[in-house]
């Protein structure tokens, strides 16, 4: 009789780890479905936020690599140009700027032909063309803000379209009311805000690290400058 009550025990213990099992499988089988399908639950408002993202991650990966070209910096390059000058080679340290090819050799390359005027007008034509490298450095950003700013509230507007459209299909339902018509908008509003939040945080992010990288760049062709500006002030000898 024990043995009897034991082996039905076991029994009804395995029925209830394999419903277990398949009731698990079957909810982790629908959170997948409502991932994949979650993007098409939003909307057109999505696809608006999609192309915003994509449009974003151009411009990241684009200024990178350019910012990362003018990035690079030769230790000794004012010292090059300095031993020209000082030697009556103007046209070897025009030469080595050329090579060099970053803005803060271009500026300096602007100067070395304005050499025999006066500083002041030296100092002004490397000053415009060292706004012009920037502006260059710079393009695209201000859409990158743009997108940071305007993702959120395109968003946003999805959610309130989503609840109107929620209402009005109740209320044309008059007394036939179901909860599903209510959660399908809902549920929309909800995808589209977190949609528009997460490409506007994306963008923040990635202008924030551009404009902190083209920091850097200003920064070093400032120092560029002052040091040639210092050249041309050194007294002679």
């Amino acid at each position: 009789m024990m043995n009897t009550l034991l082996s039905v025990a076991q029994v009804a213990v395995n029925e209830v780890d394999t419903l277990a099992g398949a009731g698990i499988a079957q909810v982790a089988e629908s959170e997948q479905m409502n991932l994949l399908t979650m993007a098409a639950k939003g909307g057109w408002i999505m696809i608006v936020l999609a192309i915003l993202s994509l449009i974003c991650f151009y411009i990241f990966f684009e200024r990178i690599y350019v910012i990362r070209k003018a990035s690079k910096d030769v230790p000794d390059f004012i010292d090059k140009i300095k031993a020209d000058i000082l030697s009556g080679n103007i046209k070897g340290a025009l030469e080595y700027c050329q090579s060099v090819n970053t803005p803060a050799a271009r500026m300096i390359e602007k100067g070395i032909n304005r050499l025999g005027r006066p500083v002041n007008d030296v100092q002004a034509a490397i000053e415009n063309v060292g706004n012009l490298e920037v502006s260059k450095l710079e393009k695209g950003l201000n859409f990158m803000a743009t997108i940071a700013g305007g993702a959120p509230m395109i968003g946003f507007l999805g959610t309130v379209t989503g609840m109107v459209r929620a209402f009005y299909e109740m209320a044309n339902a008059g007394n036939n009311v179901d909860i599903t018509l209510l959660s399908g908008g809902i549920y929309e509003a909800m995808i589209t805000t977190i949609g528009g939040l997460v490409v506007g945080i994306i963008a923040m992010f990635a202008y924030n690290y551009l404009v902190s990288l083209i920091d850097g760049i200003v920064n070093n062709m400032e120092s560029k400058t002052m040091a040639f500006m210092d050249l041309l002030n050194e007294p002679a000898k």
